[in-house]
């Protein structure tokens, strides 16, 4: 399947290089997110499982912004005195979002300046790779309107990143973790300037793209489905994971540029 001629309605798309670029496109409100844009993604995410052009995911911000959350006016008015049946289904499909993320076997990077709350938060905290700037504001707001903080799996992920402690305080109170708290705690995994985040999130990624990705989606693969193993069911995985990589051309690619001394050149294969 071929994603690069993908048009998307409801967000901005580009692949250049085997590298796609999304980004949300309401700028002027802060990027936030409505029912399509929720059901778009998700689809395409799926999509990129199946993906041959595709080999990493650049989560972009727009405008100064990475993403507001649900739009108060198109998603939270309407949720008001919907019957559960249809409450749940609206819940099933954020989460479904998430699960076509963390199953779309490509690395995702998130660059985020700006605003990323609510599901703004979920989405970099979905990401495999999270890239920010030093203003990021980040803040998982679900408390603030009345729900819970368990939502599209916050309580399950964000401890995995920061620690249960210090999830806890977010989950529970609502507000906004500062750049630098981020980067302190490894939920950011490194701090830029506005005027180079894009830029280090490109570079980053060719080097991902540059590399063995069929590989790294055993890694993505495993790196999800090893948090429900034990320790002897996640060592006998890795062992088959890694039998399979062994298979591959690019397994050969390293050793032989390694005997000749040169720098191996991966396809993903």
């Amino acid at each position: 399947m071929k994603l690069a001629e993908r048009k998307p309605e409801h967000f901005l798309w580009e692949v250049s290089g085997r590298i796609a670029t999304l980004r949300l496109n309401r700028p002027e409100r802060k990027n936030p997110l409505t029912f399509e844009s929720y059901a778009e993604m998700r689809d395409l995410f799926r999509d990129l499982v199946y993906a041959d052009d595709v080999d990493v995911v650049i989560f972009a911000s727009n405008g100064g912004n990475f993403c507001s959350g649900g739009d108060v006016h198109e998603i939270i008015g309407p949720l008001i005195g919907l019957p559960m049946k249809e409450l749940l289904a609206f819940t099933r499909m954020t989460g479904d979002l998430v699960k076509a993320m963390i199953g779309c076997g490509k690395p995702i990077i998130s660059a985020v300046d700006g605003v990323a709350v609510g599901a703004g938060a979920i989405i970099a905290m979905a990401s495999d790779l999270r890239l920010a700037t030093p203003d990021a504001k980040c803040a998982f707001l679900f408390t603030r309107v009345g729900l819970a903080g368990c939502d599209m799996g916050a309580c399950a992920m964000l401890p995995r990143i920061i620690g249960q402690g210090r999830a806890a305080e977010l989950l529970y109170t609502g507000r906004t973790m500062n750049a630098a708290e981020g980067e302190r705690w490894g939920f950011w995994n490194a701090l830029h300037s506005s005027e180079t985040l894009e830029a280090e999130a490109r570079v980053l990624a060719e080097r991902l793209a540059s590399g063995p990705t069929f590989a790294h989606s055993i890694t993505k693969t495993q790196l999800n489905h090893e948090w429900n193993m034990g320790l002897e069911q996640a060592i006998e995985a890795e062992a088959q994971a890694q039998a399979i990589c062994m298979q591959t051309k690019d397994f050969e690619r390293a050793y032989r540029a390694f005997v000749a001394k040169e720098r191996p050149v991966f396809a993903g294969n």
